[in-house]
């Protein structure tokens, strides 16, 4: 049962809130969603069924969600128990004692991401992501311990993004809450709702 919480609640609900994040990145970044729209209409024309090997094809996909989960990874901190007393620059860290690596504070940093405010998902091309110090960017944590859902998450994501952009664009509207403020409490999400229009792509949209 507990296992089962966990996937449910974890899994899924962390999701969701990426996903709303994604949605409303888009959304305040036409020209990305337009690439974004281009890649997934090229590898899967027709508004074919998504699979596995487009998903994984998909570079652009794969570096606007990486993004995103830089600018508001849902998890905004990541805890660890000290299982022995150990020193790292100077500082002793006592065996028991909870440590807190603040992932939402790294992603932050501007000594590692110049403008960590703007959404660029030139960020984690391939050629950027080879140079880049794999514990500087953590939503799902690192290591042995890192996130058992990883890849389920990722491809859900995937997923459904991939089938929501085959049919429709996102909007901002009067109502999108621009910028968005943060609730720190428990999983990382908006303190308002997200709201955006949804756009069928075979509709022209005066606003555009």
């Amino acid at each position: 049962m507990a296992q089962a919480l966990v996937f449910i609640l974890a899994g899924h609900e962390t999701t969701s809130f990426t996903l709303n994040f994604l949605s409303y990145n888009l959304a305040t970044h036409p020209d990305v969603q337009q690439r974004l729209q281009e890649e997934i209409d090229a590898a899967l024309p027709n508004k074919a069924a998504p699979t596995y090997d487009a998903i994984l094809q998909m570079e652009y996909l794969d570096m606007v969600v990486n993004e995103t989960l830089r600018l508001f990874p849902v998890g905004g901190r990541i805890e660890r128990v000290c299982k022995k007393i150990i020193e790292i620059n100077g500082v002793t860290i006592p065996k028991g004692t909870v440590t807190m690596i603040p992932a939402y504070v790294l992603h932050q940093d501007s000594e590692y991401w110049p403008e960590p405010e703007e959404f660029r998902p030139e960020r984690f091309s391939k050629e950027n992501r080879e140079s880049m110090d794999p514990y500087i960017f953590l939503p799902f944590g690192a290591g042995p311990r890192n996130c058992i859902g990883m890849r389920f998450a990722l491809l859900s994501l995937k997923v459904a993004m991939i089938v929501l952009l085959q049919r429709f664009s996102f909007r901002t509207c009067k109502d999108t809450p621009i910028p968005l403020v943060l609730d720190t409490r428990g999983f990382l999400q908006p303190k308002k709702p997200v709201i955006l229009k949804m756009v069928p792509r075979t509709h022209v949209d005066p606003e555009v």
